[in-house]
């Protein structure tokens, strides 16, 4: 079934035992540049799950930039060899990514980068130091010596990265490099640094340790052209620099092409980075959303690339090539392509996560496998059958506990069955798919439409009460940063919730209308795609500073402003507040003063920061049981938050006390 997929490859001198990479990504679980017990633990889990190749987060090379691994001396090989130690009886090949940014980022110590040209990033927003001879010099011994560590720590290769506009790409771009020496001026000129790079690396290592390239072109080809790109991935080849090469898309100005979110097709890199390499007699090794070894194995098939990337489809379930050589490809968890969990978390927590796996990055903490039968099984009972209520149960269901999950819906889900219907998120609902096939499979009770009061869960005389009930989904009306300040609306206007506005698709909307984001993630950013869709003009109204800035981080923002402006009459009032609503129209002010403007309001969707429900859990404790509570009812938040609630709650029911009521007394 999956032949190709399956297959040895060679790289160089080092055979690859199938088709399937992970290429580096920024974990940050590294200490002070060093490898830890808890990457270790993270990379081994993909090992023993039949991953092939695995490519190490950026490693720094040069004192002048450092990202998360620091590859600057002898140090780093003890973590090396305790990291190839535990992966060697997986069979698993391990190369580390070589790197430096460039103008992307500040210098470790805050002063500005170095890089070709004193040309500054918009992400570091400080003008670099032009690089004088000296210091190229010393940057390509860097990547020399640090090759040369990485093969005395045990890894297989490594990856020169030269995209994604780091230091080699901006090397090679006319409009970033103004260098008037030879390592500037015309095509030939600017890639002379990548050369003697890769020169210096191969130079530096054994001759069956393999060495690759990563490249990508820019998001403006003024500034790298893939044309450009595949002149030079063509030249290192030829002159025999590289054992294989990694195509990629994009760099940091349009982050979205570089890892696209749910709204971003399987494999849609492919039809950018595959031709610029089609001649290639190197393994080409491409990414772009694949969550499945069905659709990597097509790309192979088609000849299009000889590895596939799923990295973050591996984030998401370890055992993804294990499961679907088993005959089980349905049991892989599913990556729904969120990144708020991976990439959102990196960035705000400084340490990777799933939002659909609770386990990814803690390992050595909450690896399923370290769930152990429990020596005395209680009765579990669920109340509420969305994501946080299906995980909890699964978790209970895999301890061994008997479990019953009620929902008073006719199906599970929850909320996700609702968006699953909003444009650009129909993977939202492959996770919900996946959790209730898990909850059947192993042998969870479960009761559709029952709806339980107190009196019903005291009955049950359960020994645990999971709470997973959801938030309120009919707040008060009033916005956050102006909770005196009352929403005057007129009978006959027309305010509804993006619940609403999902669930009954086929009612007519109007000509226009407003979105009111209160929350600030992606649920107003799909209200009002939807209301484009449906050819009413739309107006963006948010008492934030900027569009949706809960999910800017996910990179999702951008390409959700391409599509929206593309699709028809689209406006944006960010830092505003809503004043009124009438039939047909809405008053609207800046915030902190300014004059109030009338828009046209056929609908108005409103998208708030929903409370959760405290009320049954109150009753069940007047009455003697304490349930736990988990997920939206607690408080309107998010998917991660509600599946993780879920996760741990279950794995914590061995050490918890019994809560089932005590026995009534007769008087």
């Amino acid at each position: 079934m999956y032949e190709r997929a399956l297959s040895p490859i060679m790289m160089g001198g080092v055979e690859v035992r199938n088709r399937i990479a992970r290429t580096a990504h920024a974990t940050m679980m590294s200490r002070g540049g060093r490898i830890t017990e808890e990457l270790i633990a993270y990379h081994a889990a993909r090992a023993r799950g039949g991953v092939g190749l695995s490519i190490l987060e950026a490693a720094g090379v040069h004192r002048s930039s450092l990202l998360s691994l620091a590859n600057l001396d002898n140090s780093i090989i003890d973590g090396y060899r305790a990291l190839t130690a535990a992966i060697a009886p997986t069979g698993m090949r391990l190369f580390q990514q070589l790197w430096h940014g460039g103008h992307i980022y500040p210098a470790p110590d805050g002063g500005p980068p170095l890089a070709p040209s004193d040309v500054p990033s918009h992400i570091a927003g400080i003008a670099p130091r032009p690089l004088i001879r000296g210091q190229i010099d010393e940057i390509i011994a860097g990547y020399a010596a640090a090759a040369r560590r990485c093969e005395q720590g045990g890894l297989d290769g490594v990856e020169i990265h030269a995209g994604h506009g780091y230091l080699i790409a901006q090397f090679l771009s006319p409009v970033l490099n103004r260098r008037e020496d030879e390592y500037g001026g015309d095509l030939d000129g600017r890639m002379l640094f990548l050369r003697r790079v890769l020169g210096a690396v191969r130079d530096a290592v054994s001759p069956g340790f393999a060495v690759g390239v990563r490249l990508s072109d820019s998001a403006d080809p003024r500034i790298l052209a893939m044309s450009d790109v595949a002149i030079v991935a063509a030249q290192v080849e030829r002159e025999g620099l590289i054992d294989y090469v990694n195509m990629s898309y994009g760099d940091y100005y349009a982050l979205h092409r570089q890892v696209g979110g749910m709204d971003a097709p399987t494999g849609f890199q492919i039809p950018f980075t595959a031709p610029p390499v089609a001649d290639s007699r190197l393994p080409r090794l491409l990414n772009g959303r694949f969550r499945t070894l069905e659709e990597v194995e097509q790309v192979l098939r088609a000849g299009e690339a000889d590895l596939i990337s799923m990295v973050r489809a591996h984030i998401a379930d370890p055992d993804i090539v294990a499961k679907s050589m088993a005959g089980h490809p349905e049991r892989a968890r599913p990556c729904i392509a969120c990144n708020q969990g991976c990439i959102g978390r990196v960035a705000t927590f400084g340490r990777l996560g799933c939002v659909v796996n609770t386990a990814a990055g803690d390992e050595t903490t909450l690896a399923e496998q370290l769930i152990a039968p429990v020596a005395r099984p209680q009765r579990v009972l669920i109340v509420g059958g969305g994501p946080a209520g299906m995980e909890a149960a699964r978790i209970a269901a895999t301890a061994g506990h008997h479990v019953i999950l009620a929902e008073a819906m006719p199906g599970l889900g929850g909320l996700t069955n609702v968006y699953r219907h909003a444009p650009r998120m129909g993977t939202i609902g492959d996770i919900a798919g996946w959790l209730e096939q898990e909850v059947y499979r192993l042998g969870v009770e479960v009761r559709l439409s029952n709806w339980l009061d107190a009196d019903d869960i005291i009955a049950e005389g359960a020994d645990t009460v999971i709470l997973a009930i959801g938030a309120d989904l009919d707040p008060v009306l009033r916005q956050v940063q102006f909770p005196a300040d009352e929403v005057v609306v007129a009978p006959g206007a027309r305010i509804i919730s993006s619940i609403d506005l999902f669930s009954e698709r086929g009612v007519d909307r109007g000509r226009s209308a407003v979105v009111v984001d209160e929350l600030g993630h992606y649920e107003a950013i799909a209200s009002a795609e939807y209301l484009l869709e449906q050819g009413a003009a739309v107006t963006f109204v948010t008492r934030h500073k900027m569009f949706a800035p809960g999910i800017d981080i996910t990179l999702r923002t951008q390409s959700a402003l391409e599509r929206l402006h593309a699709k028809g009459d689209f406006t944006m009032r960010v830092g505003t507040q809503l004043v009124a609503a009438h039939p047909g129209s809405v008053e609207i002010r800046p915030q902190f003063g300014g004059r109030v403007e009338t828009l046209p309001a056929d609908t108005v969707v409103w998208v708030p920061i929903r409370p959760g429900q405290s009320a049954l859990a109150a009753q069940l404790e007047e009455r003697g049981v304490t349930p736990l509570c988990i997920g939206d009812m607690l408080a309107g938040r998010n998917l991660q938050t509600a599946i993780r609630e879920g996760h741990l709650a279950a794995r914590g029911l061995g050490s918890r006390a019994i809560v089932r009521a005590p026995e009534p007394v007769d008087a």
